[in-house]
């Protein structure tokens, strides 16, 4: 499993995460995601690599911003 790490500013709460990972899930391809306000950390999991944009641009669409770590 191929998976890509983020980190991920704007996230304080059980509500930011649900809001990432509802965006991330829907790219094609992601089987796994970790996501923690905590930390600010985003990990994908995938059987094939994601691309970045579309993690970043989800990321986006929830209202945060994020960079591959």
């Amino acid at each position: 499993m191929a998976t890509s790490e983020y980190q991920v500013t704007g996230m304080t709460c059980g509500h930011c995460e649900m809001s990432v990972r509802e965006e991330v899930s829907q790219i094609p391809g992601v089987d796994e995601i970790q996501v923690s306000a905590q930390t600010g950390k985003l990990v994908v999991g995938s059987a094939n690599p994601v691309d970045d944009a579309a993690v970043l641009a989800a990321v986006d669409e929830a209202g945060y911003s994020a960079v591959r770590a």
